[in-house]
């Protein structure tokens, strides 16, 4: 149940019902009301809880990032108020994310499982989903009665690849009770392990890491499949991928080997041809936790390193998938995880973290690890503490209030300057007026650009492109770094859709463009880029709505821009649409925290209706190039060759290929579920071959957000896959 109680995915209808949210009611024990559910719903609802909403609000409904607590404090300031009918039929409206349909009766059971967790009691009368009881009359807010979930393993699997037209075997990889370890044993051949030199200066048949070189370019040297020929491109082989939300990988592939990250932590190496597994390893856990995306691994000697969705740090034995070290980089328990996988830079794996949203935690941090043994060498933290640089920036909040600024989109890096470059993202919760931060905390080091030296984690510089951001509109995503004569420049685009350009070297600010629509700030300094926020954002209050463009969708999000380099363009997927938040009023005490609003989602004024945006701008001058419009929002990265042939794929189940020069579209084709991921380009045997995956779903804003605004536009709920296409041999 992902985004429960913070994302709206609702009819006008339903929109209209929540245009009045009534916090603060008051409410004595002794107002309580007879029970409205029997024992036997609660219990049921928990099974419901455990197999559907676990994962996401946690087992003891403490909730995390995008999903709030259910039980507790922070709930019941926002539904004493209201009735149990409106708990059940916003559940009902909004719930899963995956727009499934779990059926009235498991709405009914999960709904009585809240309350129950909420101090409600038991009766004889079967709750039907019509009283207006207001919950504050029948629970207390006490946690203690409803016995604790457990989360459910996905159902799902794959055992192997399978040629074109095929359907493949499923049946493998999550599988409640399903084994730890390797799985499927078997050895890459004639393995080559990856040096520091093979990582600067990659064979042009490689994708060695994420966005394939350390600038961040996704872009190949290759040139076999043209804006002539690509007409002709075929599917080669198909191979199913574990089911389960937040398929988003990014294959690593090295001699003929593609390395694939499944979602709930199942790691594999397929034959490039054919697909046809070498290896498997259920790294583990075999859960679905959070969003469950992990959208990369990193290659290095003769290991793989694999981040885990519970924030441990994983190195396999790349030609056997056996397990070489594990050391865990947070504690799972207090919340945290992880979204995005490492970078190896300067011999140091590097790794960000997620889940940094609970008050009480131990803050938030980028860390190094020895690639040999997985000890850790240092840690930044981005969130500043008492005794720490920038812990002034916080005002008066005291420590165990300052959380967020998590990293959950893996760095770039300048082997000649040696400095890496990370996003980080918002304070929590999302609202300023929330997390009780005034107009004048800039809350360090979020929605930054970091620049830090590999070797020992030190900061070189810092950017902050957004200080005190208030709306999740955060600045975490790629950091994409190109040379411009002279001039070494790292780019990146957030969520509120503005391209920024700094010096690489100090982090002096260069220039910034507008995308998307955004009403946001009302100023930007083009001198420094410092920007100026509406007066309403400024003087926001809990429970009060705000509009804003973008939405947190984003202007721009997960998916990763392309330098194409033949051309000096940047071309960014982007989206269009809008959104107003109300902050909830957030208990300030250990355990609380998260994002913390409510959401209702609309059209982008002067989109005539089209989410998805595909744009080139001019590295040089930042001007708007081109620009592709569609119904359908975008859900790939974009991956351009030397060719000048670009491919991205789209919400609607459409992969295309299109001219880097236009944006006209050359080829495309329709694949089983939402294309989904960040599609590589390689070579075998002198063949050129377009990987790319696809996911039946995933929680947050991109998934979310379409399904309140384009509600016609559905996607079956299972299919994740990786395509893998080449031309005829006749062709090349």
């Amino acid at each position: 149940m992902r985004d429960s109680f913070a994302c709206n995915t609702l009819s006008a209808a339903t929109l209209a019902f929540l245009s009045f949210i009534v916090v603060g009611g008051v409410w004595t024990a002794g107002q309580q009301s007879a029970g409205i559910f029997t024992a036997e719903q609660a219990a049921a609802g928990r099974q419901v809880y455990a197999a559907s909403c676990a994962g996401c609000h946690l087992a003891d409904l403490r909730g995390r990032n995008e999903a709030p607590q259910l039980a507790g404090n922070n709930f019941m300031n926002t539904w004493r108020s209201r009735t149990a009918r409106d708990l059940f039929e916003y559940i009902q409206s909004t719930m899963p994310p995956t727009g499934a349909n779990l059926g009235d009766a498991q709405y009914l059971a999960v709904t009585t499982y809240i309350l129950q967790a909420n101090g409600a009691q038991a009766g004889a009368q079967a709750f039907t989903g019509s009283s207006t009881a207001t919950i504050g009359s029948i629970a207390t807010g006490a946690t203690a009665t409803a016995p604790v979930a457990q989360a459910a393993p996905a159902a799902g699997g794959r055992q192997g690849g399978s040629p074109a037209g095929t359907p493949g075997a499923g049946g493998r990889g999550g599988a409640p009770g399903g084994p730890l370890g390797v799985t499927i044993a078997g050895e890459v051949k004639n393995f080559v392990p990856v040096t520091d030199e093979m990582l600067r200066n990659q064979d042009p048949g490689d994708w060695l890491m994420a966005r394939r070189n350390y600038m961040g370019w996704s872009y190949s040297p290759l040139t076999q499949i043209t804006r002539d020929n690509v007409r002709e491109l075929q599917l080669v082989w198909v191979s199913p991928m574990n089911e389960g939300q937040g398929n988003e990988p990014s294959p690593l592939v090295h001699n003929g080997v593609i390395y694939l990250n499944n979602t709930m932590n199942i790691v594999q190496a397929l034959d490039a041809r054919t697909g046809e597994i070498i290896w498997e390893n259920h790294v583990g856990p075999n859960a679905q936790i959070g969003i469950a995306a992990m959208r990369n691994m990193a290659i290095y000697q003769d290991k793989v390193f694999v981040a885990t969705t519970d924030a441990r740090l994983v190195a396999l034995d790349a030609r056997t998938g056996k397990l070489a070290w594990d050391t865990p980089i947070a504690d799972r328990a207090k919340g945290y995880a992880n979204t995005a996988g490492p970078m190896v830079m300067h011999g140091v794996v590097v790794n960000g973290l997620v889940g940094c949203d609970r008050y009480g935690n131990d803050g938030c941090w980028i860390s190094g690890y020895d690639p040999a043994t997985g000890k850790q060498l240092w840690k930044f933290n981005t969130i500043a503490r008492t005794g720490q640089p920038g812990a002034d920036t916080w005002g008066k909040l005291a420590d165990n209030l300052r959380v967020g600024g998590e990293t959950w989109i893996a760095g770039s890096y300048d082997p000649e300057l040696d400095l890496t470059y990370w996003g980080t993202a918002q304070a929590k919760p999302w609202m300023r007026a929330s997390r009780g931060s005034t107009a004048f905390d800039n809350v360090l080091y979020t929605s930054s650009t970091l620049a830090l030296r590999p070797k020992d984690g030190t900061l070189a510089w810092h950017y902050q492109h957004a200080p005190g951001e208030s709306l999740d509109l955060d600045e975490v995503f790629e950091r994409v770094l190109v040379d411009i004569g002279d001039q070494k420049v790292v780019f990146t685009i957030g969520k509120p859709g503005i391209l920024w350009k700094l010096d690489r070297r100090d982090g002096k600010f260069l220039g910034y463009k507008e995308t998307v629509f955004q009403n946001v700030f009302d100023s930007i300094d083009p001198k420094n880029g410092s920007p100026t926020y509406r007066t309403d954002i400024i003087e926001q209050e809990t429970s009060k709505w705000v509009q804003a463009c973008p939405s947190t969708e984003g202007g721009h999000n997960w998916q990763a821009m392309s330098y194409q380099a033949a051309s000096g363009q940047l071309i960014i997927p982007l989206s269009q649409s809008c959104m107003e938040m109300s902050g909830r009023k957030i208990e300030f005490t250990n355990g609380s925290g998260g994002t913390g609003a409510d959401r209702r989602f609309f059209e982008m004024p002067g989109s005539d209706g089209n989410v998805g945006k595909l744009a080139a701008y001019d590295v040089k001058t930042m001007k708007e190039v081109w620009s592709r419009e569609q119904r359908a929002p975008f859900l790939t990265g974009v991956m351009t060759t030397a060719a000048s042939v670009g491919f991205v794929g789209d919400l609607d189940r459409t992969f295309r290929a299109f001219d880097t020069r236009t944006g006209e579209t050359l080829w495309q084709t329709r694949l089983g579920t939402t294309v989904q991921g960040y599609p590589v380009a390689f070579s075998v045997g002198g063949r050129q071959y377009v990987a790319v995956t696809t996911g039946a779903s995933s929680g947050g804003s991109p998934r979310v957000v379409p399904r309140t605004i384009i509600p016609e536009m559905r996607q079956p709920q299972t299919g994740n896959a990786i395509y893998v296409f080449a031309l005829p041999e006749r062709v090349r």
